[in-house]
């Protein structure tokens, strides 16, 4: 029996998300039929029971769960054999590979649902979200974690400190500089215009409101952030069916390479580490570029 200090410190060894991701898998393994340890032919036998309603990318994160929780118990684990390696292969051919991904907004139709917003406090909040997101390149869950205390206005802007993420887990930390804009539509004008009239001092930017439009203290959820983004999209004329609260970090990825942006650059907004993890949020931006068939038709 491990103590209890230990069992807390291996629990926080993992991101919350991460550990309701395994809950949640290994709750449906079990109520399929399955345990823990496994045999190798009963998890691949389940892997095959997936594939009548799930998806590549679904059963890769369920074989996840399922080696991790072997690890963690110190048995044998099924998902190395080769049985279940070459069930997974024959799932990868046969459902393929290809992930959804949320539609990039793109800074011009940004500015579209932007030009739409009127005057009211609600207004205020979504505008400040929508742009401050999209030039900081957030996840919803950094968004909505950020506090009055992580922004330093200066005289060329704002200094976003980032001090947790998905890749940082240790809260190590990261700054993020936002300039101020050179259009009609500036992040930094923007933030600070929702911070005046919401009266925020300190504590959470983006603060939640009832059905009235009235600034409640709690803050908002990630939720709350895709939510906005699809209502204000549908308003603007757009069919928000295909966006979600990963289209701002996607659009700035994209947006910044189409206007020549170095892709150095582009991470350190955004905080990716590799090129090649960049280059799945750049949404085809490469492929009109000197495509083959302009030089023939």
């Amino acid at each position: 029996m491990l103590p209890d200090n230990v069992r807390d410190l291996l629990s926080n060894s993992l991101a919350s998300a991460t550990k309701r991701a395994y809950a949640s898998d290994l709750r449906h393994f079990e109520a399929w039929g399955g345990m823990i340890p496994a045999s190798p032919e009963m998890v691949a036998t389940y892997l095959a029971h997936l594939t009548i309603a799930h998806k590549s990318a679904t059963i890769q994160r369920r074989v996840a769960s399922i080696s991790k929780a072997h690890q963690a118990a110190g048995a044998n684990n099924p998902t190395k054999t080769e049985i279940v390696r070459a069930t997974m292969r024959g799932i990868r051919r046969t459902l393929g590979t290809a992930q959804r991904q949320a539609q990039a907004l793109l800074r011009d139709d940004l500015f579209a649902v932007l030009d739409r917003l009127g005057d009211r406090p609600k207004d205020a909040r979504d505008r400040a979200m929508l742009i401050f997101g999209f030039s900081t390149a957030m996840r919803r869950s950094e968004l909505v974690a950020l506090d009055v205390g992580d922004v330093e206005f200066t005289t060329r802007g704002a200094l976003v400190t980032l001090r947790r993420s998905k890749t940082d887990q240790e809260a190590a930390g990261r700054k993020i500089a936002v300039p101020f804009g050179r259009t009609r539509h500036c992040p930094v004008a923007a933030l600070i215009h929702w911070l005046e009239i919401a009266a925020i001092t300190a504590g959470p930017i983006f603060l939640a409101m009832n059905k009235h439009g009235h600034i409640l203290r709690g803050r908002i959820s990630g939720e709350v952030v895709s939510n906005v983004i699809k209502t204000r999209l549908e308003n603007a004329g757009y069919d928000p069916a295909d966006f979600s609260g990963h289209s701002l970090r996607s659009g700035f990825a994209t947006a910044a390479v189409m206007a020549g942006a170095s892709t150095y650059k582009v991470r350190q907004t955004t905080g990716h580490r590799s090129e090649a993890s960049l280059a799945r949020y750049i949404r085809d931006v490469d492929l009109f570029d000197d495509a083959a068939s302009g030089r023939l038709l």
